[in-house]
């Protein structure tokens, strides 16, 4: 039976502190207020006084409430029939269907033991040319999206979403304003894409220690599923805002702030995330796209500073487009080269050809005369711009190179691209 105890030493915001003994840390507890239930989860032992954050905030909590040790972490059931649901951070029900409650796992376990693990070996198809030509998603990887506030890094994943040839998507939603919960759902329903995917949505005026669960929940799920065999991808937005819960709460617990008042354990919580991309061996696997917002557009900050020394590589979002300067798939070698001959060769001419485009630019603004190179390489990127990078171009990988083929046709003479002689014989547009 577990042990209930009805005295509150202190209360301090959503902290509260009992006395209580044989308690671990991370346990989850429930606690009877004038509101209702909540769950509260043990964060600072120090011997026998026992921090607890409250879920639903310290709002209604009073010294004489009863707290229940539950005797185990944080869990969510697992099965099938999460598919096609919504939830929030404490893992009920956001969409009015019923509580699940058989296969409980543990969420936020340890990420896979290596020797488990295989080289990522396999793309993702998502049917963007950005990505799929220039940056391939691999199997197993763990990226980030780089983007500043304003970009429509949401819309981007929704199309992911819709998209990607994968078994089943996670989708975990941190800070959510009502309206972007409301466009992913509604947007993946009329998709068709909403059967397949499993949806842990926290919005903006939820309680923030639930925007901490988020990547655990979704993370937990997508284990479970890939250990049955399914490619899942899973796709985060926002780990700016998960970092910012965490350092409220740490600021709440009166931890030493680090960097601009972020807790000193920010590089190893957001690592012990990422490192749950996975290839079983024997299994299925799990892919991370995170969405990470950059204050100020500042890539120096210390939630995208830290990611970019986990993850393997990132895209950079901005103007609305994936920017090809910048933006870095570190595994696509892993993959390119058994897609199609021209790939390599293709992806790596356009984007030296819209380097210089964007050199003739610079001399263009300066006043420079335009030599016919130069208005060449305009015309080609501006139609590179229009035809590849616009994020509503929607194109098969074999579709997207061969479109490649004919702009750098409309555009230049087949001796000026500086592609190999045998793939432009092979694979150069008849007029």
């Amino acid at each position: 039976m577990n042990k209930v105890y009805s005295r509150i030493e202190s209360i301090n915001g959503s902290v509260i502190t009992v006395k209580a003994t044989d308690v671990k840390y991370n346990e989850l507890a429930e606690i009877e207020t004038r509101f209702g239930k909540s769950l509260a989860e043990v964060n600072r032992i120090d011997g026998d006084m026992v921090s607890l954050q409250v879920f639903a905030g310290g709002r209604g909590v009073s010294t004489g409430d009863h707290i229940r040790f539950l005797g185990h972490d944080m869990q969510i059931s697992f099965s099938d029939d999460l598919l096609g649901r919504i939830f929030n951070g404490s893992a009920e029900p956001r969409d009015n269907g019923p509580s699940l409650a058989e296969n409980l796992v543990e969420i936020g376990g340890p990420s896979v033991n290596p020797s488990k693990r295989i080289m990522a070996r396999r793309m993702i198809r998502t049917g963007i040319p950005m990505i799929d030509v220039f940056n391939t998603l691999v199997v197993s990887q763990k990226l980030p999206i780089f983007s500043s506030s304003g970009e429509p890094y949401n819309q981007l994943l929704a199309r992911i979403a819709m998209q990607a040839e994968v078994d089943v998507i996670v989708l975990g939603g941190m800070g959510l304003k009502y309206d972007d919960y409301l466009f992913f759902r509604n947007t993946l329903e009329e998709g068709g894409a909403l059967s397949r995917t499993v949806m842990f949505i926290h919005t903006a005026s939820d309680p923030t220690v639930e925007c901490e669960k988020i990547p655990d929940l979704s993370l937990a799920v997508a284990e479970q599923f890939a250990l049955k065999g399914k490619n899942v991808l899973v796709l985060l937005t926002d780990m700016t805002n998960f970092a910012d819960a965490m350092k409220e709460v740490a600021i709440t617990q009166e931890q030493v702030p680090s960097n601009r008042g972020y807790p000193g354990d920010l590089y190893s919580q957001l690592a012990s995330r990422y490192e749950k991309a996975v290839d079983f061996d024997d299994a299925g696997s799990v892919t991370i796209l995170a969405v990470t917002t950059m204050p100020g557009d500042d890539v120096t900050h210390p939630v995208p500073d830290n990611t970019g020394y986990i993850t393997e590589g990132q895209y950079y979002l901005k103007g609305g487009r994936i920017e090809p300067f910048g933006s870095l798939s570190r595994l696509k070698q892993n993959v390119n080269g058994k897609t199609r001959d021209d790939h390599r060769a293709l992806m790596d001419g356009m984007i030296r050809l819209y380097s210089s485009y964007k050199d003739t630019l610079e001399k263009k603004s300066m006043g420079f005369m335009m030599s016919s190179w130069d208005e060449k390489l305009l015309k080609y990127g501006d139609m590179f711009e229009k035809k590849m990078m616009d994020l509503s171009v929607n194109l098969p990988l074999e579709q997207a190179l061969d479109l490649g083929w004919e702009i750098l046709a409309d555009c230049f003479n087949k001796d000026e691209t500086g592609i190999k002689t045998s793939l432009i014989e092979k694979h150069w547009p008849s007029k």
